[in-house]
């Protein structure tokens, strides 16, 4: 990730979901700090856009534990495009990658 075929962006926007109570919140990270939702803490270590020419799709490499659960959590590639390629397993919580900004 992060080729020629890539643009990297300052920022990751992220759609969290508290599943138990269907509270919503947008999260706009930038690369390299952490947000929290709920018992999540969510760390963006790079967000990449593809170039204008391209099919619009955005990726972000986030690490997403859960204070409640040992050893459970996320980390790898989130497609915003594609949001079943990266899924956060987790029977509280739900977070996507919607975008990643400048």
């Amino acid at each position: 990730m992060g080729g020629d075929s890539w643009v990297s962006r300052g920022s990751a926007e992220l759609r969290a979901l508290d599943k138990v109570n269907a509270r919503t919140k947008t999260l706009v990270v930038p690369v390299g700090q952490q947000a929290h939702f709920g018992s999540l803490t969510i760390t963006v270590q790079g967000c990449y856009v593809r170039p204008a020419d391209a099919v619009p799709d955005a990726a972000a490499f986030l690490e997403i534990t859960d204070a409640h659960q040992v050893g459970a959590g996320f980390d790898g590639w989130m497609f915003a495009a594609e949001p079943a390629l990266g899924v956060l397993e987790n029977p509280v919580y739900d977070i996507r990658l919607a975008a990643c900004r400048r």
